[in-house]
């Protein structure tokens, strides 16, 4: 039986986020996996059933790798509740996406793959819809304005602000991103009372 290593299991998974962002689903192959990793050709097809299962291990390791550190994540729960806090954290959690621009793109690449592989469709709408569902539960814990709706409008409104800093970052500036997002904010819980 062959022992695998998991931090080479992780580089593998993290090289397949570089090829997705990079060159697309069809460009990722356990060829190019390996070359981006530094490991032996062949090192891929040892640690993946096959292409699907490679796939569905990016989606998740992207996944992992976007959640907020403990130091953040101690920070928002220190904070006031209100509409200026929760502002300042959506332009955090903007700001953390946007800073792993291949994740993301890679995100968009196993999104469009999974139009056309019902297995990677299943997986990923599990775990786009635990995240949303977990980002529903932490709001309405954390007291701040807005319910569950405000929350999945604007999960909705920031990942295409994203999409649109990714992929054209020039239609709009840092300071209308940011300005945009305090206006999603604000407009999404106005018409409820800040609990803060």
């Amino acid at each position: 039986m062959v022992r695998r290593n998991d931090g080479r299991r992780a580089a593998l998974v993290d090289g397949a986020i570089e090829v997705l962002a990079r060159e697309g689903a069809r460009g990722l192959t356990f060829r190019a996996v390996d070359a981006e990793a530094g490991v032996p050709a062949g090192t891929a097809s040892n640690y993946f059933a096959n292409r699907d299962d490679l796939l569905t291990q990016a989606g998740a390791r992207v996944y992992e790798r976007l959640q907020p550190d403990e130091a953040t994540v101690a920070r928002q729960r220190a904070s006031t509740r209100d509409r200026e806090t929760y502002a300042a954290l959506m332009r955090e959690l903007v700001g953390r996406i946007s800073d792993f621009r291949t994740g993301y793109l890679a995100l968009l690449e196993l999104r469009l793959e999974a139009t056309r592989r019902p297995q990677l469709r299943k997986v990923l709408t599990e775990q786009v819809r635990a995240d949303l569902q977990a980002n529903v539960g932490y709001h309405e814990e954390s007291g701040l304005p807005g319910d569950a709706t405000a929350v999945q409008l604007l999960y909705l409104t920031l990942n295409w602000l994203i999409v649109e800093q990714l992929t054209l970052p020039d239609v709009l500036s840092e300071s209308e991103r940011e300005r945009l997002v305090t206006a999603a904010v604000e407009r999404l819980t106005t018409s409820l009372p800040d609990a803060g």
